[in-house]
């Protein structure tokens, strides 16, 4: 379908600041890509090409129901980990501690690209205990980041009380991409580079996925010539692993169809 019908013909303009969002469907545009992947979630879209802003909606209350931010919690943690000092940059090599995990990748010393790309847990336990609950608590809500909870089960952002929306990743995400998070703007770029997925000539993907063991993730945003387009996607994981490749499969198709992403 021509990108413009599909806007004009399924969506209103809206913006995620202020809450409100049009809901897509279901049959007719997104509703399909979760029916096929047999998945239940939640996927916000925000279109910034052309100097118009146009966000979409796929279940507009999940959208603004707070759950774990698993691995996604990455993105702002690096972030923490390099303003607090505990990490010096993108070069820094952290030393493996020689416990084998039963991810192979995470079983060897890694740097912020690679641990990541790797979602390498014990790289950001060990930035947690450095950096301590309470400093994490404090960051969190000066970005503002969710409820800003750094308190329960360790990990706290995948076993703890920690909660964002896919609203509140979106926007936050949208904060990241224009440097107005309250920290370095070089430490933006850092963090911004090592989130880069795939690039073509004109456009450049960043993302970052997460699972819980019982929620899947994926947030980022397509960079355009002409803007960027944000994306944050959770969905039920009922059957844990086998419904992970889900996650980018559902949003990859959406963002095809609104000519966001290469085919």
């Amino acid at each position: 379908m021509n990108r413009r019908r599909f806007l004009l013909a399924s969506f209103a303009t809206a913006a995620v600041s202020s809450g409100a969002f049009a809901a897509a469907p279901d049959g007719e545009t997104w509703g399909k890509y979760f029916t096929e992947a047999n998945a239940q979630g939640t996927l916000v879209v925000a279109d910034l090409r052309g100097g118009k802003e146009v966000v979409f909606v796929h279940d507009r209350e999940r959208a603004a129901q707070r759950l774990s931010p698993a691995s996604t919690f990455k993105i702002p943690h690096s972030l923490i980990a390099l303003d607090a000092g505990v990490l010096r940059d993108e070069f820094q090599i952290i030393p493996w501690d020689g416990v084998k995990r039963p991810i192979d990748a995470w079983n060897h010393d890694q740097d912020l690209r690679s641990a990541v790309r790797n979602s390498a847990v014990w790289v950001f336990e060990r930035f947690a205990k450095e950096i301590g609950r309470e400093k994490e608590a404090a960051y969190m809500r000066k970005i503002p980041y969710g409820n800003a909870l750094s308190s329960g089960a360790e990990p706290f952002w995948v076993d703890g009380d920690l909660a964002i929306s896919a609203q509140e990743q979106v926007a936050f995400l949208r904060r990241l991409y224009n440097n107005t998070l309250p920290f370095r703007v070089e430490h933006q770029l850092i963090v911004k580079d090592v989130l880069i997925n795939e690039a073509g000539r004109d456009w450049i993907l960043r993302a970052k996925s997460g699972w819980s063991g019982k929620i899947g993730w994926w947030v980022g945003w397509v960079e355009w010539p002409d803007g960027p387009v944000f994306f944050a996607l959770n969905i039920d994981t009922p059957n844990r692993m086998e419904d992970l490749p889900k996650r980018e499969k559902i949003v990859r198709q959406v963002l095809r169809s609104l000519d966001a992403l290469p085919s």
